[in-house]
């Protein structure tokens, strides 16, 4: 009882979500829409009619560096 169990799960991905237009649980496809600084935002969109069902923020994305010239 006193031992911990580890995570095998370090992160979910959709594969198939509910779709208004469709009104069906549906195949989707992830399309990157922003890279912010708490992580990159995807958008899940329907593989039939193309409708946003859903966004996610991945926070394990890399960090991006940004060099500027003077």
């Amino acid at each position: 009882m006193g031992c911990m169990r580890q995570s095998h799960f370090k992160e979910f991905e959709a594969t198939s979500l509910y779709c208004p237009i469709c009104k069906a649980a549906v195949p989707v496809k992830k399309k990157l829409l922003l890279v912010l600084p708490e992580g990159d935002q995807y958008e899940y969109l329907c593989v039939y009619c193309s409708s946003s069902v859903g966004t996610k923020i991945d926070k394990n994305a890399s960090q991006i560096e940004l060099l500027l010239k003077p």
